[in-house]
């Protein structure tokens, strides 16, 4: 599933082509990737629209429209945005065409089926629930500390809990793990001070590094003009079972925490609890 570094290229590679440009004609090709409202209802209330700006909350795109009018787009597992042109060739598993003013089309294109679309006037009624951003400036140490105090529960799992943390998904949290030296499944209240100091700059960086880097590309991910990313070369731990760890050489393992395939070094990030 792509996660908060390569929803955000997404935006950023789309944001310069879209912003000022209006809707002229909507189709839904499979009905169930409209969330909200009835498709019919979709395509009718996007016409005439104009995108006033495309951001990214946690894992999902935000494209500003005319009127206060918001079009949110979740890529799930598979789920792409791509700009072409209607005489090309239309993408195999498109499920949604928006053609734009400039006579291009905004295709979303999603294999698994897995991806959704809102059309609504308030954002939080989708977006409402969601966590701090972990890349945002108030976002601090003093802040995450007092997310985590008190809590039994596990920190892998929590780290993937979209209500305690924006965007962070598999690959990023392994990796944040890793470089803070936390064992997976270590209480997330347990952690020192110094500890939670660490993971706190261990998630800024890693993802930070794969904003600049594309984002990762494992599978299906792409970036608007079909491109990889290009951060799954510099992965230290996620995926890499059985390769040395980087920083000691131990067998990297792999575990499932909270039914999620987790890649860790058991040396590096030794103790489960306390």
């Amino acid at each position: 599933m792509p996660e908060l570094p390569e929803v955000e290229n997404v935006a950023r590679m789309l944001r310069p082509e879209v912003v000022g440009r209006r809707v002229v004609e909507a189709q839904v090709l499979w009905p169930r990737s409209v969330a909200r409202p009835t498709p019919e209802a979709f395509c009718r209330d996007l016409v005439g629209r104009e995108i006033t700006s495309l951001g990214r909350r946690g894992k999902v795109l935000t494209l500003g429209l005319s009127d206060g009018w918001w079009l949110l787009v979740h890529l799930r597992m598979s789920g792409r945005l791509l700009l072409g042109r209607p005489e090309e060739p239309a993408p195999v598993h498109l499920r949604a065409v928006l053609r734009l003013d400039d006579g291009r089309d905004l295709r979303f294109v999603d294999p698994r089926k897995f991806g959704r679309l809102w059309l609504v006037q308030d954002p939080a009624e989708v977006l409402g629930s969601l966590g701090p951003e972990p890349l945002d400036p108030t976002f601090t140490v003093e802040a995450f500390r007092a997310r985590l105090a008190g809590r039994r529960v596990r920190i892998k799992p929590l780290l993937l809990d979209q209500r305690f943390l924006a965007g962070v998904g598999n690959i990023y949290a392994d990796e944040a793990l890793f470089l803070a030296g936390i064992h997976p499944c270590r209480p997330a209240g347990s952690l020192t001070e110094g500890e939670v100091e660490r993971l706190h700059g261990a998630l800024q960086e890693v993802l930070a590094a794969a904003i600049a880097n594309g984002g990762t590309t494992l599978s299906a991910y792409r970036r608007p003009d079909g491109s990889p990313g290009e951060h799954q070369a510099l992965l230290r731990v996620f995926r890499r079972a059985g390769e040395p760890c980087p920083r000691c050489g131990t067998p990297v393992v792999r575990a499932v925490v909270g039914g999620r395939g987790t890649y860790f070094c058991p040396r590096c990030q030794a103790g489960q609890g306390r």
